[in-house]
């Protein structure tokens, strides 16, 4: 045979399909590394920690927050949790979260320690139902335990829930929503998948609600300059990444109040991006550098909002009732849930409702569009429509998801007795069989 006449062939993988193999070899290869290091550290806890009697014990209802920021997302269910005298677990990884110190006479916080600690408490976890606003169960380190019957997700913004990453949400049994467009979006992907379906319950938005109400019961701000926040996500295309320091520059140009609120996120991936630009641009009278755990207050001081693709854009928005300047979410979705849908992102559709685009040619303009999104009020309508869409049931939505939990409770319970009374009456079923054989024995 000659060699020179073999036909060479050339396999192409688009980008996207090869993103998207990537993404799957490694949560495989993710899967096998933490499931061995997920025995060892089952027989490490059960030879040296000496808890092997607290895991016994099954509450009905646990809480898992993986961060403090998030209390503001479960507080508004504990309190109404707490209301109605049920008790409640909270299982948070910070160590200053502000739930260890909540005064709620039927809940009791609990830190689970850091990194590996968290999740190899979590693996082995016993309850009835677990809540949380994580992503990527079962994906990645964090697996379903055994010991638990059910997993909920609640959301920590108001937009789609295809842009978290893949497989974000695959593995829990159901998720409270606060728009239909989120239920269409799951749906699609539990049919691409070929996964069962989950619960799916639209609620509303607790922690809007609970901002929302604590906005209107707040003191009067005192007269002060015009101030401007700028609160970008964090990655390769937030804010801070694609224009680095000549967004503060052109902003403290303006004269007003400027404050930057880096997502908490960036202190841990972008330190050296940050050190840098905390460094060029020192806090000063006129720039504030923000790090509140609780943005309710540097919301409300601010008139205008810029960010990227970060939810925050719908909290000021949508609670605070003002103009946002928004950098178009041009970015990679080949890692998000989002990239397997052919419907485009509702956040797109969304976002010129609520204010302007800022792009690289307009960032010479950038006084000139904030001063035309302060002076004409024509997005008013259109905040309006998006709350319609993402924002169902305002007020109601601490209380309706709190039915909705112990709705799956309940169910839960049920299904725990009915296995229950199937164990008891199979032994007894055995005995009757045995009888019936050892008659028939003796008539032979």
């Amino acid at each position: 045979m000659n060699i020179n006449s073999i036909t060479r062939c050339v396999l192409y993988i688009d980008p996207g399909t090869g993103s998207m193999l990537f993404t799957i070899l490694m949560a495989l290869l993710g899967t096998a590394f933490y499931s061995l290091r997920l025995f060892f550290s089952k027989l490490r806890f059960h030879l040296n920690s000496g808890k092997v009697d607290q895991q016994d014990f099954e509450p009905d209802l646990v809480i898992f927050s993986d961060d403090k920021r998030y209390w503001s997302i479960f507080e508004p269910l504990c309190a109404e949790l707490n209301r109605r005298g049920q008790a409640v677990t909270y299982l948070t990884a910070s160590e200053d979260d502000p739930a260890l110190s909540a005064n709620y006479e039927h809940m009791e916080a609990e830190f689970l320690g850091q990194g590996n600690q968290v999740y190899a408490r979590l693996n082995i976890l016993k309850a009835k139902l677990l809540l949380a606003t994580t992503p990527g169960l079962d994906v990645y380190q964090w697996k379903r335990s055994q010991g638990i019957k059910c997993y909920v997700h609640i959301l920590h913004a108001a937009s789609e829930v295809t842009l978290y990453r893949m497989f974000g949400l695959d593995y829990y049994d159901a998720v409270m929503l606060s728009g239909l467009f989120q239920l269409q979006d799951i749906r699609a992907l539990e049919e691409l998948r070929h996964l069962p379906a989950k619960d799916l319950r639209v609620v509303g938005i607790p922690y809007m609600d609970a901002m929302k109400k604590r906005l209107q019961e707040a003191a009067a701000l005192p007269p002060g300059p015009r101030t401007i926040l700028l609160a970008p996500s964090w990655g390769k295309n937030a804010i801070l990444s694609v224009y680095g320091g000549r967004i503060i520059e052109r902003l403290l140009a303006t004269g007003w109040k400027i404050i930057v609120r880096p997502h908490p996120q960036s202190f841990l991936n972008e330190k050296e991006m940050l050190d840098d630009l905390m460094s060029k641009y020192p806090a000063s009278e006129q720039l504030e550098w923000n790090r509140d755990v609780d943005n309710f207050e540097v919301l409300r001081r601010a008139d205008l909002l810029i960010s990227d693709f970060s939810g925050v854009i719908f909290d000021f928005a949508l609670v605070y009732d003002k103009p946002v300047l928004y950098t178009e979410p041009d970015f990679d979705l080949s890692v998000y849930d989002a990239w397997w849908l052919k419907t485009p992102l509702w956040t797109t559709s969304a976002l010129p409702r609520l204010g302007l685009a800022l792009t690289e040619d307009k960032l010479d303009q950038l006084e000139e569009l904030i001063e035309d999104l302060l002076e004409q009020p024509r997005f008013a309508a259109g905040r309006d429509e998006v709350r319609q869409e993402c924002w169902v049931y305002p007020g109601e939505a601490a209380v309706r998801s709190v039915d909705f939990l112990l709705e799956k409770l309940e169910e839960v319970k049920q299904a725990e007795a009915r296995e229950l009374l199937a164990q008891k009456e199979k032994p007894a079923k055995l005995r009757i069989v045995g009888k019936e054989r050892k008659t028939t024995s003796g008539r032979k």
